[in-house]
């Protein structure tokens, strides 16, 4: 099933989020309250924002971003697609541990695995530390994407971009700036590492989900 609603209205490695959180007043260094952009933990989210609440993960309402849930008939989430024009990110949050990040090992796996299904994959600093940009083949022929993991508290991101937005950053426009406003609820159960935390419908789509059960999957979704 899927639920598309379209919304009006970091690196965030806990080290680097302190060192830019310090700021120098009179001489002396102080913290901000929060980061200066996401995805943040639901501990240190602004306030005052619009946020479609998913459980685990809350997206920011951006004007003409598109959201594409797909889930079972309990309601369970198996899919986060947001699309603007040409473009989609695929959104997926995961355990971590308490003590370090997991993105470094995640990335390699995925590079593994695309070379091993015949795709090279390239890897290429960008705003969040290093990326992955790999060319796949799929049913509608070659596809690029460009794969982000953010490392917080317990928690990582992964975001991978689909289209014009997988092979030139600047495009991605809106969906980045759904990104930056992530916020993550991790929970206080203990999870194994890289299990997917829970996601789940909000209370108000469910009748809206029935009826949009035979749309179509987002881009580059299957």
């Amino acid at each position: 099933m899927i639920f598309s609603r379209k919304r009006a209205a970091g690196r965030h490695a806990r080290d680097e989020r302190a060192t830019d959180a310090l700021q120098t007043v009179d001489g002396a260094e102080s913290a901000s309250e929060a980061p200066a952009r996401g995805p943040y933990d639901v501990s240190e989210a602004p306030d005052g924002v619009q946020r479609l609440d998913l459980g685990s993960l809350q997206i920011p309402a951006v004007p003409e971003v598109e959201v594409r849930v797909q889930a079972d008939p309990q309601g369970v989430i198996q899919q986060v697609v947001l699309v603007h024009g040409p473009s989609a990110l695929q959104l997926g949050v995961f355990a971590a541990p308490r003590s370090e990040g997991i993105w470094d090992e995640v990335r390699e796996e995925i590079r593994k695995s695309l070379y091993n299904d015949g795709a090279a994959a390239q890897e290429v600093v960008g705003e969040y530390g290093t990326e992955l940009h790999a060319r796949v083949r799929t049913e509608d022929g070659l596809t690029n994407l460009r794969f982000v993991g953010v490392d917080g508290p317990r928690w990582m991101v992964r975001a991978v971009y689909q289209g014009a937005a997988a092979t030139d950053p600047a495009a991605a426009g809106p969906l980045a700036d759904c990104l930056d406003g992530l916020v993550v609820d991790r929970g206080q159960e203990a999870k194994p590492v890289r299990e997917p935390l829970p996601l789940r419908l909000p209370r108000e789509a469910g009748g809206q989900v029935e009826a949009d059960a035979e749309a179509a999957p987002a881009p580059g979704a299957r």
